[in-house]
């Protein structure tokens, strides 16, 4: 380890399989290959408290600055020899905007005792959800996917692992919605995605990201939506509720287009202003709980399934879609006009940090 780094406090306390000291080498070696430590500076890393890694990377980015708890330092980057040029008191309750995360809040800062190890684990783990994201996995499935995320821990599974046995059920969900097996294949279908959270949580609370890791766990993300889609549409025949060629034909076209648009229009904003579109505006945050990515859109075949009819299912999703995908060209023309206007591209998190 870098002699730029200066270790105090306990290192054997025991934090999601591993100790204080493996967590913080873990968590330094990710940052600092993105972020080195600065000329003249030193790293000072407090081993008694967990604290959140976006700390640490701030600290990376702005040589001088420390964090404290009260009296104690948790982690902070100081010249050499010299006094911290920014000292920010963390237990008054100062919010930070985590821009990877998409998220305003204050973060996670606890001592590491056998009595609060159960504690810091969930503040950690929910300090690791993204802060804008779709209705399931912010309201419905974040307990379960914590007890998931505990157990692969324990087990000293991979995220990759975890993103395995995810994408089996993925297939195995494709497969059902195109027998007409709509039950077991959303039953697959929800195993899929709560897996799809805990790979992503376990990787960031275990400091175990890849860059493979990343690709294969995305990657799956982005490709499998319209095969669901499409094959729901196949299955509707074991139900006598097929559409015509041209239906189907016009409704699969109109989801997977508006599908591979939605994904254009989110590229472009993130390339052009450097974030994510759902995270410029109050509203643009509220409406990624129910826009049509997978989550939503399963939500409406679920519901079409309880009235007895996935066809009509499948109709709706085309047209929310084609809702959605409005609503995000809209966003982008009107974020290329404040540009024109000179006005900055801020998200109101960011702003209001």
């Amino acid at each position: 380890m870098d002699q730029n780094i200066v270790f105090s406090g306990n290192p054997d306390g025991i934090i999601w399989g591993m100790t204080a000291s493996e967590r913080a080498h873990r968590l330094i070696a990710q940052e600092t290959a993105k972020q080195p430590i600065a000329a003249g500076y030193e790293l000072q890393v407090n081993l008694s408290y967990v604290f959140d890694p976006l700390l640490l990377r701030l600290v990376l980015e702005t040589p001088g600055t420390v964090f404290m708890w009260g009296s104690a330092l948790i982690v902070g980057q100081v010249a050499a020899g010299g006094r911290p040029e920014h000292v920010i008191d963390l237990s008054e309750g100062r919010k930070l905007y985590n821009r990877q995360l998409r998220k305003l809040e204050q973060p996670f800062v606890r001592e590491l005792t056998p009595a609060t190890r159960r504690e810091i684990e969930r503040r950690s783990y929910f300090g690791a959800y993204k802060g804008v994201t779709d209705l399931l996995t912010k309201y419905l499935w974040p307990e379960l996917a914590l007890w998931l995320t505990r157990i692969a821990a324990s087990l000293h599974m991979t995220p990759n692992m975890v993103t395995a046995i995810g994408a089996t059920f993925c297939l195995v969900a494709t497969y059902l919605f195109a027998q007409g097996m709509y039950w077991t294949g959303i039953l697959a279908a929800m195993i899929f995605m709560v897996l799809d959270t805990v790979d992503g949580k376990l990787a960031r609370c275990t400091i175990t990201s890849s860059k493979w890791g990343n690709v294969a766990d995305h990657g799956v993300d982005l490709i499998h939506p319209p095969f669901w889609w499409y094959f729901w549409g196949v299955g509707l025949s074991a139900w006598g509720l097929a559409l015509s060629p041209e239906s189907f034909a016009v409704v699969i076209a109109v989801i997977v287009v508006g599908y591979i648009l939605q994904r254009l229009i989110e590229g472009m904003f993130i390339k052009d202003f450097g974030m994510d579109i759902h995270v410029w505006g109050r509203f643009d945050s509220w409406f990624r709980l129910i826009t049509a990515r997978r989550n939503p859109n399963m939500v409406i075949l679920f519901v079409s399934l309880l009235a007895g009819r996935p066809d009509l299912g499948l109709i709706a999703l085309a047209w929310w879609t084609v809702i959605s995908l409005i609503v995000h060209a809209v966003r982008l023309l009107q974020a290329y006009g404040e540009k024109r206007a000179g006005r900055p591209i801020v998200s109101w998190m960011e702003a209001r940090a």
